[in-house]
């Protein structure tokens, strides 16, 4: 009894490319951290230009600069401890979640530093106030940088994860030279000198 064996010709599937369902992921790690970024460095324009003279009053020019640039500098200390606190929470939680609670939160202090009275207003409570969200950008941007540069490189392929994780230090160079095009686009009605003469 002779049997034909049929002989199964397998094809091999065509290679997959290393970005097939990673774009996503890198679009918003991207986009993500440009947003955040924009937010963190717009702070450092606005205490150049505004917030000596509207939050930090003195007597002398250099003082107000000073404090204005002190409050700025409260940001970068944070960032730090914005990060540990993420990365414990990360675990638990899950980084996406806490990567929208940080672009929430960067988002929410922005505006609310857009809403606080200046100094003739509120007395030294607009500088607490500006202050005190400044440490929140702080902690919100540190939470961004680590959970977004980790949760694309556990998305990445293994031979792919320096050029995956490089997606957030580009968002971050992306968002540097933001704030100074928007000062640039900025009109008659929001220059320094029409915000310190409406003090």
């Amino acid at each position: 009894m002779s049997q034909t064996s049929a002989v199964e010709t397998i094809t091999p599937d065509p290679p997959r490319r290393f970005l097939d369902g990673k774009k996503r992921v890198l679009a918003s790690a991207f986009a993500g951290t440009t947003i955040e970024w924009y937010d963190f460095y717009l702070y450092g324009t606005a205490a150049a230009l505004i917030f000596n003279v509207q939050f930090f009053p003195s007597g002398s020019e250099l003082g107000s600069s000073l404090a204005a640039f002190a409050s700025l500098a409260v940001g970068f200390f944070a960032r730090p401890l914005g990060g540990i606190i993420a990365g414990h929470l990360g675990d638990r939680v899950g980084r996406k979640a806490l990567l929208v609670v940080s672009l929430l939160s960067m988002g929410i202090a922005s505006t609310l530093i857009g809403l606080v009275p200046n100094f003739n207003t509120i007395g030294w409570w607009a500088a607490a106030a500006l202050v005190v969200l400044r440490i929140v950008q702080g902690l919100s941007a540190g939470a961004e940088w680590g959970g977004s540069a980790l949760l694309s490189v556990e998305h990445a392929p293994p031979r792919k994860r320096g050029l995956f994780g490089s997606f957030t230090q580009i968002g971050s160079a992306a968002a540097s030279p933001m704030p100074r095009s928007s000062r640039n686009s900025r009109t008659p009605a929001t220059s320094p000198r029409h915000l310190c003469a409406t003090s």
